[in-house]
């Protein structure tokens, strides 16, 4: 059974499968919730984004990778990279965002991974 459950809170404290991480092309961390994932899962987390970046240069606007979750209660961390908005392209823009929720979600199910955060 398919389900969905709303809630608010810390995303780092939260047991699920995976947490989702609106990260950068860089996969450096960074501020807010990025840079809150990275603070609670550890390094760990960053000496795989930094095997990704050498492995194809980090993660495209839309895209969306996995690593380890470190110390975090989830199993995963899926990275997806969302676009910066450009009124002078909706469309793109949408497009863009879609895929990072189609693209985060297919590698949960490739993985096996039944609760997303």
């Amino acid at each position: 059974m398919t389900r969905i459950e709303l809630l608010r809170g810390d995303i780092t404290k939260v047991e699920v499968d995976a947490i989702v991480n609106a990260a950068n092309s860089g996969l450096r961390g960074g501020g807010g919730v990025d840079g809150a994932i990275h603070r609670a899962g550890g390094p760990a987390i960053m000496e795989e984004c930094k095997l990704i970046r050498e492995r194809q240069g980090g993660c495209p606007t839309g895209e969306a990778v996995i690593t380890t979750a470190g110390r975090l209660p989830a199993r995963a961390v899926i990275h997806t990279v969302g676009p910066v908005w450009d009124p002078a392209r909706p469309e793109e823009m949408d497009r863009l965002l879609a895929d990072c929720y189609r693209n985060s979600l297919r590698l949960a199910v490739e993985r096996g991974l039944k609760s997303v955060a």
